[in-house]
Order: structure tokens, then sequence, then C-alpha cells
């Protein structure tokens, strides 16, 4: 048994060269997010070298401190979960061929070994190509914080040793977690259970994940209240409690995507039917493919929520410090650089997850699409079912976005002002919930297009 186990491992890492090939669209998604990933925790960490040079002292600093703790600790936060959430749509997106392995001899442990050296294969080689866009952006950050004054002209730039540690450890040991715990779910099913899981990608939500969406909502609620009542009356530093209740709230939100998102459809199900056939077509995959569908609400969430409660949350500070006929000090200056830091590097990172996502996601889905032409649908309904999927998708997600958002802005404004409403108007809501829609609404069209150009018999066939 031994014997034909270790034979069978050779085989094992030709299918996973093939399914490499044959399912690039997934593994890019991976790479790119650890990718994005490694630049961001380096150049971030980078700010640490460049405070233990020498050159920094006092107040500059603390300022390269904390960019380095206070952004980048988030930053490794929304890294880790991006790169589980990708990693785990690939793995679901093999699903029948896991099971086909397992029915001819895979062993779990050998499936589980080829999945994590996937991940660990990719990770390494996205964070050393990770090294040199780090270091351009980690000079951006250096002279964004010379242009505002809060570092000395004098201060130079340094990258190592923390930087490049900090980036390959933590890209490899979070991809190779996020592979573990993936492999573990993955091989643990029984041969007819995956195979059925892989047709409808209906899995039940575990109990961590609800334990961890509870644990991520009850942290975010504590700290909306700590900042209502501890804060209250104790100026912008009701910023260092408010600004990270909407992120805990925004992740907990998102891993309870797969069963808001089943909610959502019931709910919508009667007005999306009144639309006729996309309408059902719409319908039967959001309840079919939650799993995968939840993948695509998780950065709309994020992007959303952390946007709006971040901009709101400055804007109400903003208004504050005027009202008082205050000026700017050094440290106010650095906290605002801080917070515009974060929405710009949310902003992209969850832009091009949610991209990377949806591309990826959709790119899956040649051969349903196939089945559903051979069946009579034609491609404008088929497009216009993947429209009506990602309006519905839009909606969970702003929604979620919106709620996890008033974690902070709601708390920071009565710590602030002493009342409810926050200042900034519906304008910067609008235009974070536009941009949202833009970005799912057309790349999702554009990646169907894609996907339904060859012949539906060639899409089932090569499938």
């Amino acid at each position: 048994m031994a014997t034909t186990a270790r034979a069978f491992q050779p085989t094992l890492l030709m299918i996973a060269w093939h399914s490499l090939r044959r399912r690039a669209g997934a593994f890019v998604a991976s790479f790119l997010a650890m990718f994005l990933g490694a630049t961001i925790l380096m150049a971030f960490a980078s700010m640490l070298d460049t405070a233990s040079a020498g050159d920094a002292t006092g107040e500059a600093r603390n300022t390269l401190v904390t960019m380095a703790t206070v952004v980048g600790g988030w930053g490794l936060l929304l890294v880790v979960f991006a790169v589980t959430s990708t990693l785990t749509l690939s793995v679901r997106q093999r699903g029948a061929e896991m099971a086909l392995l397992k029915s001819v001899g895979a062993t779990p442990g050998q499936l589980g070994r080829m999945i994590v050296g996937e991940a660990a294969g990719v990770a390494v080689v996205a964070a050393l190509l990770a090294v040199p866009p780090a270091m351009l952006v980690g000079r951006g950050l250096l002279g964004l914080l010379h242009g505002t004054g809060q570092v000395p002209d004098g201060v130079g730039y340094a990258f190592g040793p923390v930087a490049p540690v900090m980036g390959l450890g933590i890209t490899f040991a979070s991809a190779t977690a996020a592979a573990l715990i993936t492999a573990r779910r993955a091989t643990r099913v029984r041969v007819t259970e995956s195979l059925a899981a892989a047709e409808t990608d209906t899995v039940r939500m575990s109990r961590k994940r609800m334990v961890g969406a509870g644990l991520a909502l009850a942290l975010g609620l504590n700290l909306a209240v700590v900042t209502a009542t501890v804060m209250r009356g104790k100026g912008s530093d009701a910023m260092a409690t408010a600004g990270q209740a909407d992120i805990c709230a925004a992740l907990g939100l998102a891993l309870l995507a797969p069963v808001i998102i089943r909610w959502a459809t019931g709910l919508l199900a009667v007005p999306l039917r009144a639309l006729g056939v996309t309408g059902e077509l719409a319908i039967s995959n959001l309840r079919r493919r939650t799993a995968r569908m939840a993948s695509i609400v998780t950065p709309i969430t994020l992007f959303t929520g952390i946007g709006v409660g971040t901009l709101y949350l400055q804007h109400t500070e903003n208004a504050a410090m005027d009202a008082a006929g205050l000026a700017k000090t050094a440290e106010q200056k650095s906290i605002e650089t801080l917070n515009f830091v974060v929405i710009g590097m949310i902003v992209l990172f969850t832009a091009i997850m949610l991209v990377n996502t949806l591309v990826a996601a959709t790119a899956d889905r040649r051969r349903e699409f196939g089945q559903q032409r051979l069946a009579g649908a034609t491609p404008a309904q088929v497009l216009g079912t993947v429209a009506l999927e990602s309006a519905v998708l839009t909606v969970v997600g702003v929604a979620c976005g919106t709620v996890a958002s008033l974690f902070t802005i709601l708390p920071f404004a009565i710590a602030r002002t002493g009342s409810a409403a926050p200042d900034g108007g519906p304008g910067t809501y609008l235009a974070v919930v536009a941009l949202a829609a833009v970005l799912t609404g057309a790349t999702a069209y554009g990646a169907a297009r894609k996907a339904i150009r060859p012949a539906a018999v060639d899409a089932v066939a090569a499938s």
C-alpha cells in the first residue's frame, strides 16, 4: 500500500501542473492577491527599516513607526483574508477533480500536500517579484510624509532587513495556512459528497466560520460602544477605536456572505422572476453557487464598509476642528495622512481583488454557460443573467458595507460632536457605491462576454 502511495505521488505532481495550466485564471487570482499583499506589507514594513536607519528621531520616528504598525497591521489582516478567499475559490473550482483523484486512490494526505505545495510555490514567487514594486511604493510613502512635513527631508529611505523578511515570511505563512485550511475541508469529504458539492457549490458554513464572524462583529460592536462612551469628549483620540470598528464589522459580515446571499435571493425571488428567463437563471445560479458568489461579495463589502467609514470619519474630524477654530497639529496631520493612505490602500487593493475574483469566477463558468446555451438560452440571456447576478451581489455587498461603516460613523460623530449625524453629505457615499457598482458590473460583463465566445458545444467539451 505504501509503495502504491509513493508511486502515485509523481502522478499527482503531473496532475497539479496540468491543473495549473488548465485553470490558470484561478491560480492567477491567488498569485495577484499574494503579489499585491506582499507589496503592501513590504512597503509599510520598510517604514520600520527607515525609522531604524538612524536619521529619524523624535516625532519623525514615531510617525514612521505608526505608519508601519497601524496601516501595515490592518493591511496584513486584509491581505490574509484576500489570500484565503482566492485560494478557497481556486480549490472549490477543482472540487470534481479532487473527487476523481480520491476515487482512483489518492489519499487525503497526498491531496493536501499537493494543494499546500501549489500555494507555497505561488507564494514564494509572488513575494520575490513584489520586492521591486514594494520599494517604489515605500519611497512614495516616505515622499508623502516629506511633503506634509511630518518627516524631515533629510531622512533617507531604507529597505531591509525587516521589510523583505516580513513580506516573504507573512505571505508564505498566510498562503500555507490558508491552503491547509482549504485542503482539510476539501479532502475530508467523501467522494460522492465532493462530486455533489462541486456541482452545486452550496457547502454549508462551518462552525469555525460562524464563530469567526461572531467574534469579528462582537469586536466591532465593542469598539463602537467604547468610541461613543469612553472616548466621548477626547477629541481626535476617538479615531483610534472608531477607525478599527468598521474593519472588524466588514470582515464579520463578509464571513457571513453565503447566508446573507441565500436570504437576499429569497427576498428578491419574486421581482427577479418577473424578468423572465434571465431572472429564473439568476435565481438558480445564486442559490446553487452561494460559496463562489460569496467570494465576490467579500471585496465589495470591504471596499464599501472601510472606504465609506474612513472617509466620513475624516469629514467629521475636519468639521469638528473647523467648528472649534483650531489649526491642525503635526500629530493631527499625521492622522489625516494615515486615514487617506488607508483609504487609498483599501480602494486599490479591494478594487483589484474584486476584479481579480470576478474574472477568475466567471472564466470558470464556460461549461455552465455552454450548457445553458445548449438548453436554449441565447447569448443575450446568458449575459443578462450575469448582469442580474452582479446587480444582486452589488446590492448585498453595498448593504453589508454600509452597515459595517455605521460601526465607525455614528459612534465617532457622537464622540466628537455629541450628535449621531456625520458630516460630509451624501456625495461621498454615492461616489463609493457608484464605483463599486461600476467595477462589479463592468468586470462581470466583460468576463462573461469572453467566456461565451467559444461555441456552446466546444465550451462544454473542453471543460
